[in-house]
C-alpha cells in the first residue's frame, strides 16, 4: 500500500508494519511510497517506510512510486536501494522521477530547470554504483554486492516516456486514462526499439486513482485529491476511477485491456485498505463470471 507514508502525529513503526502486513494479507501484489521531502500534509521520508514495509510482509513487491531523484544524491540512493533489495530478498523497485512542484525544489535548494538532466545523470550514476564499474583501481566501492535493483520511471511526459526507453526498466505514469494509454505505449515501444531495445525491456505499468463509494463518490474522491495536491478537483475528474467497487475494478481491468502488466492503485480516501478490500472482491467476483485470474494477480495498492 504506496501511500503507507502518509501519517498523523503518534504513528508507530508497529502501526506501519501492521497497515503493510493487512493489505499484503487482503491481495495486495504491491506497496508503494511516494516522495515529497517537503510538502503541506505530513509524509514520512519514503524508503524509511519501505524498509519497515520489507521488514513487515513476505512476498508483496516493495516500491517507490515515485521517488524525486533530483532532490537527492545519487550515490546514497544507490545504496539505500540496494540495501532495502537485499533486506527485502531482491522484492525492490526503485521508481524514479523529476516531480513537478517548483516550490519544493526551492525549499531543497535544487535548480528545477535542471531536473530532467539531474534525473539522467542520476539514473546513469545509480546504475555505475551498482554495476561496481571501475572497482579495481578504485579503493572505494559499494559493498555488499548487489544486483541491479529495477529502475521504473513515473510521469506521463514525453519526456518522462523518452527515459523510459532509454533507462528505465519499467514505465509507470500517473494521469494517464486507461483510453490513451495503449497508444502511449506504442510510442514507448518505438522509442525502444530506435534505441535498439526490445519492447519487452520496459515493463508497462500505470497508477490508477480510485474512490469506491456511491453516487457521491466522484465529488469526494476529486476533493480528497484537491486537498492533497493543491489544484482544483476538477483537474482530476477525468482521471479518478469511481463509484461502486464493480465500476472500480471495471476501471482497474481497463489498464490491463489496454497492456499493464501492473496497476499500482491510489486510493483517493483515507479509508484505503477497506477500499482495497472491496476492489479485490469485485475483481474476484468478475473472474467468477469469466474475467482472466491473472487480473488479481496483478492488483497493487497505494494511498
Amino acid at each position: 500500500m504506496g501511500g503507507t507514508n502518509g501519517t498523523t502525529p503518534g504513528a508507530t513503526a508497529g502501526a506501519l508494519a501492521a497497515l503493510c502486513g493487512e493489505a499484503e494479507r487482503i491481495g495486495a501484489g504491491a506497496l508503494w511510497s511516494v516522495d515529497h521531502l517537503f510538502w503541506p500534509r505530513p509524509l514520512l521520508e519514503c524508503l524509511t517506510t519501505l524498509t519497515v514495509a520489507a521488514t513487515a510482509t513476505e512476498r508483496v513487491v516493495i516500491g517507490s512510486c515515485v521517488l524525486q531523484l533530483p532532490l537527492r544524491s545519487p550515490p546514497a540512493v544507490a545504496k539505500q536501494a540496494a540495501a532495502i533489495s537485499l533486506l527485502s530478498g531482491g522484492r525492490f523497485v526503485l521508481g524514479v522521477g523529476v516531480g513537478r512542484h517548483r516550490g519544493e525544489y526551492a525549499a531543497a535548494g535544487v535548480d528545477f530547470s535542471a531536473r530532467g538532466r539531474l534525473t539522467d545523470e542520476g539514473i546513469a550514476a545509480l546504475r555505475r554504483a551498482w554495476g561496481h564499474e571501475g572497482a579495481p583501481a578504485a579503493p572505494y566501492v559499494q559493498a555488499p554486492p548487489s544486483p541491479p535493483v529495477p529502475v521504473w520511471v513515473g510521469g506521463s511526459s514525453d519526456a518522462a516516456l523518452a527515459r523510459a526507453a532509454t533507462a528505465g526498466d519499467g514505465w509507470i505514469p500517473l494521469f494517464v486514462p486507461a483510453g490513451s494509454y495503449a497508444g502511449r505505449l506504442d510510442d514507448l515501444a518505438r522509442r525502444a526499439e530506435r534505441h535498439g531495445r526490445a519492447p519487452d525491456e520496459v515493463v508497462p505499468a500505470a497508477v490508477a486513482l480510485v474512490r469506491v463509494g456511491g453516487p457521491e463518490a466522484l465529488a469526494d474522491g476529486t476533493g480528497w485529491l484537491s486537498s492533497l495536491y493543491g489544484l482544483p478537483p476538477a483537474a482530476f475528474e477525468r482521471h479518478l476511477i469511481a463509484g461502486s467497487p464493480e465500476a472500480c475494478a471495471d476501471g482497474v481491468v481497463a489498464y490491463l485491456d489496454a497492456g499493464a502488466h501492473h496497476v499500482a492503485v491510489m486510493v483517493a480516501g483515507d479509508q484505503a485498505l477497506e477500499a482495497f478490500s472491496a476492489l479485490v472482491d469485485a475483481l474476484g467476483a468478475g473472474h467468477r463470471r469469466g474475467r482472466d485470474q491473472s487480473n488479481r494477480r496483478q492488483l497493487e495498492v497505494t494511498r
